[in-house]
């Protein structure tokens, strides 16, 4: 049997090892782009799955000034539809290195 100096050590280096693989999932996501769009793809915004917004992109019919209005609607609906697909993103990555490190599913970690 181990000695508690022995288990407690283990104990640390794998919280080291977890700590790892959290902060290179974090650069990975940073890597990961994601597309919302709205308007039936007339407004287009693209993203990190960090959330670092990268571009948008918008269609030149909406480009008339009394469709002011719609046209913000439609940027922030695309901006809403890209974080949603950006936290989904994040999300899966995260997963991938809990089950790697063999942490149940769910557990919410304070990283």
């Amino acid at each position: 049997m181990k000695s508690m100096e022995e288990m407690i050590q283990a104990a640390q280096k794998a919280a080291e090892t977890i700590q790892k693989q959290m902060e290179d999932a974090q650069g990975r996501l940073d890597a990961i782009e994601v597309e919302g769009a709205a308007g039936g793809g007339l407004v287009k915004v693209r993203a990190s799955a960090k959330g670092r917004v990268i571009g948008v992109s918008v269609d030149d019919s909406l480009l008339v000034a009394s469709e002011k209005g719609i046209l913000e609607d439609l940027i922030a609906a695309a901006f809403n539809d890209c974080r949603a697909k950006a936290d989904a993103a994040a999300g899966e990555e995260m997963q991938k290195v809990q089950m790697a490190a063999g942490i149940p599913p769910g557990f919410k970690l304070p990283f």
